[in-house]
């Protein structure tokens, strides 16, 4: 490849963690030792955002704010959210790290990246505390990108494009129509979108589907089809570029974008 200058990789759900089921398990034991248990579809409703931004969402959600309301006589606000996401911080740390196993073909892909001159950058809605258990498994196990921007270390998070934005700069890569952002959250796709970038979307690995690798492996393949194609949907309403099952299947796709670009071609503005 000559003109892919850099690839920006989210992580829970497209480098590691299967299904992210870190963050599900965290947030449903943050607000349930607050006596307020939510589903697991709740919780995955606003996923990919940072998680003092996740946690504000869900305490603005009608359901949640109104059970809230009758359990404690007045609807969550500020001081609420603080106190849900003070909860959630230690239970992030420990989840993240327990959950910290790459998807497979996901270090394939950074060596492969590497080996073709191609600068590996990643951005996340965990912080840099939730991020510190994660960083040296990773790197263990064969995936450590050069630049990692956490949760907090822009004005805004996602979907904004300021994450994406720093770590492009951080890795001197640009101009951002040769770069390419890899997510499986919609606010992902849009973060990339926003910065300028080439767009693909996760479906299978990631919060669109939601499973466990062993639940999905476990599924009759009409149901891993159907569960797909929702996934799949909600990433092309994202206005993806590119949607495929996993981090595995990306390099014939990046090989695309790379032939496109030489051919004078520019991402969707």
């Amino acid at each position: 490849m000559s003109e892919v200058a850099a690839v920006v990789f989210d992580w829970a759900g497209t480098m590691i963690d299967f299904g992210c089921m870190a963050p599900i398990r965290a947030l449903q034991a943050a607000f349930a030792e607050e006596g307020l248990p939510i589903t697991e579809a709740q919780a995955r409703k606003d996923m990919g955002r940072a998680k003092l931004d996740h946690v504000a969402a869900l305490l603005a959600d009608p359901e949640i704010s109104a059970a809230w309301s009758s359990r404690f006589g007045a609807a969550p606000g500020p001081e609420e959210i603080r106190l849900i996401y003070a909860r959630l911080e230690p239970l992030m740390r420990t989840e993240a790290a327990a959950h910290s196993q790459l998807i497979a073909g996901a270090a394939d892909v950074a060596a492969w990246l590497a080996a073709e001159g191609v600068k590996i950058g990643s951005s996340t809605g965990y912080t840099r505390e939730m991020m510190a258990g994660i960083l040296p498994r990773a790197a263990a196990q064969g995936y450590a990108p050069e630049v990692v921007v956490c949760a907090g270390e822009t004005k805004e998070g996602r979907p904004s494009p300021l994450p994406m934005w720093k770590a492009l700069t951080d890795l001197a890569a640009y101009p951002a129509w040769r770069c390419v952002k890899i997510d499986d959250a919609a606010v992902g796709i849009l973060e990339g979108r926003a910065a300028g970038a080439w767009t693909i979307g996760v479906a299978v690995s990631g919060n669109g589907v939601g499973l466990s690798l062993e639940t999905w492996n476990a599924l009759p393949e009409t149901e891993k089809e159907r569960l797909a194609a929702s996934s799949e949907s909600a990433l092309w309403d994202a206005d993806a570029d590119y949607v495929i099952a996993s981090v595995a299947e990306a390099q014939e796709v990046i090989m695309e974008i790379d032939r496109r670009i030489g051919s004078g071609e520019r991402p969707r503005g």
